[in-house]
């Protein structure tokens, strides 16, 4: 799989290990604690 890069995108989920990140192609990705990045829009 290519590199993307990636920009974190602040949401309160991050507290609770949800995190959101925005691709700079404009792609949509969820992580969920240790595990790896999913396609969620886009």
């Amino acid at each position: 799989m290519p590199l993307v890069q990636m920009k974190e995108v602040f949401t309160p989920l991050k507290f609770i290990g949800i995190k959101l990140y925005k691709s700079k192609d404009g792609h949509t990705f969820i992580k969920v604690g240790n595990k790896p990045r999913k396609k969620i829009f886009g």
